[in-house]
This record gives C-alpha cells, sequence and structure tokens, in this order.
C-alpha cells in the first residue's frame, strides 16, 4: 500500500470515528413505537386543488397553511363510518387545549358532489362541532387532493330506478396534514378519541 492511499484510508477511518462520536453524544431523535405504524417515513408535500367550504369560500393548498389538520373524506349520506368517525373527532376536538387547538382544524370533504352541496354539508357538520370545515367541489377537484392521500372511494349501484340511494365505499383513515402543507401521519381504525389526542400531541412535540 502507498504512502498516499495509507494517508486516505486513515484519513476516512478517523473521519468514521469522529462520526460515530457524534452521533454517539447527539443522536438523532427515533421515532417512539406507538408513532412507527401512524407517521409517514417523510412527509409528502401536497400540490394544488381548488374546493368550495359549506360557506362557497375557496377552499385550496393554502387552506392547510400554518395549521395542523385532520382530514376525512366521506360522504353526508354514509350510515356508519362517517358519523362514528366524526363523532370521534368532535371527542377528540374537544380535548384540545387552547393553544393547540389555536392551529388545529379538521376537515371533513365530501366524495359525494352530486348529493352534498354545501347547504346541507354545513348543517351536516355543525352537527357534531361548528368549527368543523365541510368541503366539497368538482369530482376532478375532489380526486386531485384524495389522490395525494391515498384516499379511495368507489361509488355503489342504487336499488332505486332514480339512482339517488346509492352508498359510497372509502377510505376511512383520518390524514394528518402538517403546517407545512404535507401529508404527515394517518390515523387508522379503530379510531378511539384518547389514542388520537396522544399520538397527536407526541406528533406535535416531535415536528
Amino acid at each position: 500500500m502507498s504512502q498516499k492511499t495509507t494517508i486516505i484510508v486513515s484519513l476516512l477511518v478517523l473521519l468514521g470515528i469522529a462520526f460515530g462520536v457524534v452521533g454517539w453524544f447527539f443522536p438523532r431523535p427515533t421515532v417512539p413505537v406507538e408513532l412507527q405504524a401512524i407517521l409517514r417515513p417523510d412527509s409528502k408535500p401536497l400540490h394544488e386543488f381548488s374546493l368550495i367550504d359549506q360557506n362557497k369560500n375557496v377552499f385550496n393548498l393554502e387552506s392547510f397553511k400554518d395549521k395542523w389538520t385532520l382530514l376525512f373524506f366521506g360522504y353526508t349520506f354514509c350510515p356508519d363510518i362517517c358519523p362514528t368517525t366524526l363523532t370521534v373527532l368532535k371527542q377528540f376536538y374537544d380535548k384540545l387545549e387552547p393553544q393547540v387547538l389555536a392551529n388545529t382544524q379538521v376537515v371533513f370533504v365530501s366524495v359525494d358532489p352530486e348529493r352534498d352541496t354545501p347547504e346541507h354539508i354545513a348543517k351536516y357538520v355543525a352537527y357534531f362541532n361548528k368549527d368543523f370545515i365541510g368541503v366539497t367541489g368538482e369530482v376532478t377537484e375532489i380526486n386531485k387532493l384524495a389522490l395525494q392521500n391515498g384516499a379511495g372511494y368507489i361509488k355503489g349501484s342504487s336499488p332505486n330506478d332514480d339512482n339517488s340511494n346509492y352508498q359510497i365505499s372509502h377510505t376511512s383513515t383520518i390524514f394528518l396534514i402538517n403546517p407545512k402543507m404535507e401529508l404527515h401521519a394517518g390515523f387508522s381504525q379503530p379510531h378511539i378519541a384518547e389514542v388520537i389526542s396522544e399520538q397527536y400531541n407526541l406528533i406535535r412535540n416531535l415536528y
């Protein structure tokens, strides 16, 4: 081995030792066990979409900025998953401390724009909490937001001739968007308000 090669190898060894020492004294933060199935490996930036809320105001990517958003896709005619999940979100929301509540929002996105008008959504979300945001819009724009979060839905057939009594199978996950407008985590069923609250506070503390 030449003297030049020896010097290079020695330097690499010293660098390895140095990085090891730094890692020992300044370890990288680890994800708590209770969040390993919740947090994404890397936060995913979201892209533009254009919807309207229950008050017919524009709801787009900027609506997520500087807030923690719990995002749920469903529809108001849903017989079970939606009312159950929104009840859990109400319980979760009611437990938040004022300083946390200040930049936390719950957003319900209807995947049934045929029946879910802004007026109908307004009454629906207000039943659970007056601060909840209900969102709807064109199917193409709903799909833009849904696909970015990995939320799927399928419209079923209707037993009626007028095709007005259909149901929709949809993702039950509650998605968490961080203040940088990135998909940060997802809460899967079973949804328990106390568990989501604990996980949510841990996530905010790690952010």
